[in-house]
């Protein structure tokens, strides 16, 4: 009997696409000889290559009607058994709606965010909250037939990546580094940027270690911040490709992230970690691998709204706690 043939939907973003690999890896697992198609924004077609999981990944822009077209007509002529939606938005799952997809599966409305999204699907899947998102995903593997909810995930990354980061770095003098990410998605998340300017300083003065701050797009002023506050210490700001930024995580001696993109892509890639958390939980939203340190005051109340300042609970998480933790991990190495 013929394996079955998969559409994933996972269109955005980088934190959540890395959270979908582990289930993707279970149905991939349990049916190696699979066709899985995966579905994507053109941004993220890069990173959905390099984790190998599936036969192929399409792309679309679901703002833009040509493309949306196209994508349709192309799943139409796949003949595709089933679509699993790992994203629970009515623009993820109307194209396997769309496209006629015969076995169409998602979250339930208690889990999505969108209400009346699960319309959309022929199954179902209600979840049990308190899971991390990441088994969440899991269990829709599980209902369109995996034997595993999750599996390990390799990324590769290209030696071309590796050596264009490498050399840029080298030209600064650096060749062993701790990477500073201090954006993030919503402001509310992100522990302040004048804080990580302070660690910076502290990780010369005490680690010897230079630290290279990860700049996302729009982030020119965060980062023009975190430089100013470490003072001597002379950060750099590194903003390149997607492929790029794979290399530098993955080579650093440790990444000091909030809950953030970043984040989590450093945690699959196996580099340690040091995570700072505030509004949310990292029991849901943490790094799945564990291959760190999770910092949360213990008074936190835990929130998705999407503030526009700082939560007051991050506050609470001192440069001081953050070195310590970059040091258990040096010692622990």
């Amino acid at each position: 009997m013929a394996e079955p043939r998969f559409l994933v939907v996972r269109l955005s973003s980088l934190g959540d696409i890395v959270h979908a690999f582990p289930a993707v890896g279970g149905l991939r697992e349990s049916f190696p000889h699979a066709e899985i198609v995966w579905l994507t924004h053109p941004k993220w077609e890069p990173l959905v290559r390099a984790a190998n999981l599936a036969n192929e990944v399409w792309t679309v822009d679901t703002r833009d009607w040509a493309s949306l077209r196209g994508i349709l007509y192309s799943i139409r002529k796949q003949s595709l058994d089933a679509a699993i939606d790992f994203q629970g938005l009515w623009k993820s799952a109307s194209i396997p709606f769309l496209a006629r997809v015969p076995r169409r599966i998602g979250f339930s409305s208690e889990t999505v965010r969108e209400a009346g999204v699960p319309l959309l699907y022929t199954e179902r899947v209600r979840v049990n909250t308190a899971l991390h998102v990441a088994d969440q995903n899991g269990e829709l593997s599980l209902r369109a037939g995996a034997k595993q909810r999750t599996a390990q995930v390799t990324i590769q990354i290209t030696p071309e990546d590796s050596a264009s980061v490498k050399d840029a770095l080298r030209k600064q003098g650096i060749s062993e580094y701790i990477v500073l990410s201090p954006g993030g998605g919503w402001q509310s998340k992100c522990w302040p940027a004048e804080r990580f300017g302070k660690l910076a300083l502290r990780i010369l003065d005490e680690l010897h270690l230079r630290c290279v701050i990860n700049r996302g797009p729009g982030e020119e002023d965060l980062v023009a911040a975190t430089i100013a506050a470490a003072e001597r210490a002379r950060p750099t700001a590194y903003g390149g490709n997607l492929g790029q930024l794979m290399a530098l995580l993955k080579n650093a001696s440790a990444v000091v992230a909030g809950d953030t993109g970043p984040l989590h892509l450093a945690d699959a890639l196996g580099a340690p970690i040091v995570a700072i958390f505030g509004p949310t939980d990292p029991a849901r939203n943490g790094p799945y691998r564990h291959n760190g340190v999770v910092l949360r005051w213990e008074g936190a109340e835990t929130t998705y709204k999407r503030g526009t300042e700082t939560d007051a609970s991050l506050l609470h998480i001192s440069v001081d706690e953050v070195l310590g933790a970059l040091r258990g991990l040096r010692e622990s190495a």
